[in-house]
């Protein structure tokens, strides 16, 4: 009776996934595209746009950073009034902007500090936009790596932060050691853009660093936009619905997977990741009950 009544109330009060991200009007990623893979892991999204973007599944054509000010009072704002789970902070757009969330996170103090950051160090658009300035790259390696929880990185934006070259595991292994050197406690490399779809999970341990490769098969699909904000967010609630980083990981992956693989054709660019395709498969389940 008493696990009955555990379950009814998280039902009822679902963790809440803070989303400090920019605006994709496509919702192949960024703040829209977190709202639904929290929804998808039972999670409430509450968000924090830091930029405003002009783009489709073509690429990212324009983009415009939010003001400083308005970021800073939606983020005190939204602290104040729900107790947040995770964060999961993806595009910063500019050095302000970073500079804000660094000082909002360590102003928190270790009595009010929020669990769980999940920082996903975009730079780039999979078109090859830029989505940050270089005071942004620089404020993001100093200040938010280490206020952060677990980093995810593809293995680009690894290779761009610590200057490792990474063509396979061995290189992956080798920027994860930079980047705990730079201070990060934990860190998810994903290798989707390699041969084989190899992700690296490092972290400090009470024995030293540990670390867990996890394989998949590589997805032959055109609907892979928003994968690496999918994956952080989906880091973000497992973590936030009490999970370790290694279950957390993989679980990540395997949503992203199977995202991927249920994507539909959309627009006439890269399509992006069907962030609700277990909504689809449950419709799917129902009608066939009544058939």
């Amino acid at each position: 009776m008493a696990g009955n009544g555990i379950k009814e109330e998280m039902a009822e009060k679902p963790p809440i996934v803070l989303s400090i991200a920019g605006f994709d009007p496509s919702s192949g990623a960024g703040v829209s595209a977190d709202i639904k893979t929290a929804a998808a892991h039972g999670c409430y999204a509450v968000c924090c746009i830091t930029a405003l973007t002009v783009q489709s599944t073509t690429g990212v054509r324009r983009m415009e950073a939010v003001d400083p000010v308005l970021v800073k009072e939606t983020l005190e704002e939204l602290a104040a009034d729900v107790p947040i789970g995770a964060v999961r902070i993806g595009m910063l757009g500019s050095g302000k902007i970073a500079k804000t969330v660094a000082e909002f996170l360590a102003g928190r103090g270790s009595k009010d500090r929020l669990p769980n950051v999940v920082l996903d160090p975009i730079l780039k658009s999979s078109s090859g936009a830029d989505l940050v300035d270089s005071a942004g790259i620089k404020l993001l390696i100093e200040k938010l790596i280490p206020l952060s929880d677990v980093i995810t990185p593809n293995v680009d934006e690894a290779a761009a932060m610590t200057g490792v070259k990474i063509s396979d595991l061995d290189g992956m292994k080798v920027a994860a050691a930079k980047l705990h050197e730079m201070g990060a406690a934990a860190c998810v490399i994903t290798g989707g853009h390699l041969d084989k779809a190899i992700d690296l999970l490092s972290f400090k341990g009470k024995a030293g660093v540990e670390q867990e490769v996890f394989k998949a098969e590589r997805q032959r699909s055109n609907c892979t936009h928003g994968t690496g904000c999918a994956f952080a967010t989906a880091m973000a609630c497992h973590l936030a619905l009490g999970r370790g980083l290694p279950e957390s990981t993989l679980l990540a992956k395997t949503y992203v997977t199977a995202a991927i693989s249920n994507g539909h054709p959309l627009g006439r660019g890269v399509g992006p990741v069907h962030h609700l395709y277990r909504m689809s498969q449950q419709r799917r389940a129902a009608g066939s009950g009544e058939s």
